[in-house]
């Protein structure tokens, strides 16, 4: 059976393709290879540049022709990859045998075993993974929940003075507004931003067991650790974890994917208020021709895009969870564990944009229902009762919270009229009761 997306075994590969194709530049197979490939170049044209005496014949004109072996880097490049990996059975070494090819295009293969000189895979792996990671969320995942964001922000001031009745614990509560509700979220998430804008993206550079043996060994006169900070640091744009092991700590890696995991558990909090509000029919829906809500019930029009966000959240933190509990954890100076974990870091990515996608779909889709609100209200005037007896309190008015309990906690309605009446049998001044009588549910929503 040949590949398509219907016949794909994941759903981020099918069903979901079109809205995560985006993240293959960064997180697939082909990618992968393509960082590799770019990383090897970049370490080439750094030994050129020290110089090493052996590599003064490469002309600093030729860098750009070397930078366009992964610049250009194609499919067809990545199946070569592969194809040789097929002999080699390790992938960064095949990677190296590519380059090589590479040079001999170039007329520069005298210079070829200076390709991966002193390194050990994990010198590529870990400076390329992270590199993939850090342009990954920074030009894919960041664009994408600010857009969501914004959206969430135009409902903020769209609905800032919409009184709201608030429920704690599921019950009628002190008002509050609609608008304000929402940019608690949209705050939530912009804290977490902010500190996921702090993490850094570590790399590590350092031979076969994180020491320059061989780099040391052929060249003792050269200050390595110098040249792995401006090369990881400078030229990557990534920090540089000293010292290692053979691998990097994962530590950064492991705050970063925690970091959005708190992400999306804010936005699955947003999704299930949402969720509610519209069960509560403080919401409608847009209707969308053709579209089906229930196989068995014509009526319905279901919150799914709120429903398949949730869902798509809680994969992706699933994921999130193991890859930060697991990468940290090394045997000694390394084992293999870490290798294949890495190549899933952006499925729980992938998840993520499928939700915020999702999630700016279903707020589109909201149509405010202000009778529905204001219908709450009306039926809660019990909720005033905190605000009367608190400016009782002021007045030194004998017990007001008792003689509000006793007023609400009945098997009475306590509608707008029992309130009135309660106001009128007080024994306080006409203003402290004229006070009292503007105290409404529409009104008692705070600052």
């Amino acid at each position: 059976m040949n590949f398509s997306p219907i016949t794909a075994i994941t759903p981020i590969d099918g069903r979901y393709h079109t809205q995560v194709s985006a993240l293959t530049e960064y997180y697939s197979e082909y990618a992968l290879i393509k960082y590799r490939v770019r990383v090897e170049i970049e370490y080439f044209i750094s030994l050129c540049e020290i110089p090493l005496e052996q590599l003064k014949g490469v002309k600093p004109e030729s860098f750009e022709s070397l930078r366009n072996i992964y610049r250009n880097f194609s499919i067809a490049d990545a199946l070569e990859v592969k194809e040789i990996e097929s002999t080699t059975n390790h992938d960064v070494k095949a990677v190296e045998y590519f380059i090589k090819r590479g040079f001999e295009t170039l007329g520069i293969a005298q210079y070829s075993e200076f390709v991966h000189f002193g390194l050990t895979s994990q010198d590529i792996n870990n400076t390329a993974v992270p590199l993939s990671l850090l342009e990954g969320i920074r030009e894919i995942y960041i664009p994408e929940i600010e857009s969501m964001l914004t959206t969430l922000e135009s409902m903020v001031a769209k609905w800032e003075d919409i009184p709201m009745l608030a429920r704690t614990h599921g019950q009628p509560a002190s008002p509050t507004r609609l608008g304000k509700e929402l940019n608690v979220f949209v705050v939530r998430v912009r804290e977490q931003l902010s500190m996921l804008s702090k993490v850094p993206y570590a790399a590590k550079f350092g031979g076969a067991t994180g020491n320059f043996n061989a780099h040391y060994v052929a060249y003792p006169n050269i200050d390595w650790n110098s040249f792995a900070v401006t090369f990881t640091e400078g030229r990557l744009g990534l920090k540089r974890s000293y010292p290692t092991t053979q691998i990097e700590h994962y530590d950064y890696i492991a705050a970063l994917f925690d970091n959005l995991k708190r992400v999306n558990n804010i936005l699955t909090d947003l999704c299930r208020d949402m969720w509610s509000y519209i069960s509560m029919e403080y919401f409608r829906q847009k209707i969308k021709e053709g579209e089906v809500g229930s196989s068995a019930m014509p009526h319905k029009v279901n919150p799914i895009d709120f429903e398949n966000a949730e869902g798509n959240l809680g994969i992706a933190n699933a994921l999130f969870e193991h890859l930060s509990s697991k990468l940290p954890i090394s045997r000694l100076q390394r084992d293999l564990t870490d290798s294949t974990v890495l190549r899933n870091i952006g499925v729980p990515i992938a998840h993520t944009i499928i939700s915020l996608k999702s999630i700016k779909k279903g707020l589109n889709k909201l149509i405010l229902n202000e009778s529905a609100l204001n219908r709450d209200l009306e039926n809660n005037w019990a909720v005033v009762a905190e605000g009367i007896q608190t400016i009782l309190r002021r007045e030194g008015y004998p017990k007001p919270y008792e003689a509000l309990k006793s007023l609400t906690r009945t098997n009475r309605a306590i509608d707008k009229s029992a309130i009135l009446e309660f106001i009128e049998s007080l024994e306080v001044s006409e203003s402290v009761k004229e006070e009292l009588r503007g105290v409404t549910p529409q009104s008692y929503t705070g600052i």
